[in-house]
């Protein structure tokens, strides 16, 4: 038994090419749409690409990019055939390529599906990513002076300004590392001799942060110096004076924003997915409506289409029956090869006569 076998009409068919012609417009104008999602999403990516460990991100915007075009394509041929498949003698010429076009159209919307489920599933990928790459860019803060380097200073200050974030994880990630030049630091002073020596690693740290993390919301002037000694500020608890600096790490802020824009951009891609499936399934109807007719010569009979030939089941165990077939058949090439292979090699016996 067919699935989901429905009764056509001349008037049926010819709606329903319409209404497949003008879905599959309006499938090109989405699929632009998933385009300009995913060169929106690499932008913001490219953006902030130096603090960024690795280019996995970019796994997402490319695979929305890819799927933006061949939606624009893969429609654009379907509405030509719904728009053809109004006159028969035109539509002759699509009834070959019509099957193997719908299997193109079936992975095609399994590829979507996918691609909507990584913008759901990279959060994890990303958090690493920032992560590595946060750590990485803090070290090169203080490297103004180096080729390749010197805009990382910029770069982390904008971040956290825009962001409203601070260090990696949180404004204590600056105590870590020296984020102050040896350009800028007094090598006659006892204190800067003294921290100096103090480390392990002959490394300048401070209980400070940049300029970059204050809140200028704060209504007193921003502490970024001695930021744990409340001794050297008068009236001052850094663990309570919340709007001094901004608490909220980078990595954090960053994650946020990326995660909410992917999964937004995973529900329109879903959403996608279910028009590009109704369209697909419309237009194997209308295929099998059109093959189905009984008598060519007329258009008005009425005539039947499906979207399965017979039932789930029965498909999916022909489906088996044809791969063990075709299994078969690879075997005994294989052991004809071998038993002609074994013949070939043979030698002949030679019997010496004394």
């Amino acid at each position: 038994m067919a699935l989901l076998k429905v009764k056509f009409n001349q008037k049926k068919r010819v709606k329903l090419a319409q209404g497949l012609w003008l879905m599959n417009w309006f499938s090109v104008f989405a699929g632009i749409l998933v385009f300009s999602m995913g060169l929106f999403l690499k932008i913001e990516l490219r953006k902030r690409s130096e603090v960024m460990d690795n280019s996995e991100s970019h796994f997402v915007p490319n695979s929305l990019i890819l799927m933006g075009i061949l939606s624009c394509a893969f429609n654009g041929f379907a509405g030509k055939i719904c728009y053809d498949s109004l006159d028969p003698a035109k539509f002759v010429k699509w009834k070959p390529l019509l099957k193997p076009y719908l299997a193109l159209c079936f992975l095609f919307n399994i590829l979507i599906f996918f691609v909507a489920l990584i913008c759901f599933l990279m959060r994890g990928s990303l958090d690493s990513t920032l992560a590595q790459g946060l750590k990485n860019g803090m070290k090169f803060y203080r490297d103004t002076d180096t080729p390749g380097r010197c805009f990382m200073k910029k770069t982390i200050d904008m971040l956290q300004i825009e962001f409203k974030c601070c260090g990696n994880n949180g404004f204590k990630d600056w105590f870590e590392i020296q984020w102050i030049s040896n350009r800028y630091l007094d090598f006659s002073s006892k204190e800067v001799k003294d921290r100096i020596k103090s480390n392990v690693d002959g490394r300048y740290l401070v209980d400070g942060v940049p300029f970059s993390c204050c809140n200028p919301s704060s209504p007193r002037p921003c502490i970024q110096y001695q930021v744990t000694n409340n001794s050297a500020h008068y009236s001052y608890d850094y663990q309570t004076e919340e709007l001094n600096l901004w608490r909220r790490g980078c990595r954090e802020a960053l994650l946020h924003y990326y995660s909410s824009m992917m999964s937004s951009m995973g529900v329109v891609v879903l959403l996608v997915w279910l028009f590009e499936t109704s369209v697909m399934v419309g237009l194997r109807l209308l295929h099998t409506s059109l093959e189905s007719i009984a008598n060519p010569e007329d258009p008005e009979c009425e005539s039947e289409g499906w979207i399965l030939e017979n039932s789930l089941k029965d498909t999916l165990k022909s489906a088996l029956e044809s791969l063990k077939k075709i299994g078969k058949f690879n075997q005994v090439e294989a052991d004809a090869e071998g038993a002609e292979g074994g013949e070939g090699g043979k030698t002949p016996a030679i019997t010496t006569v004394s």
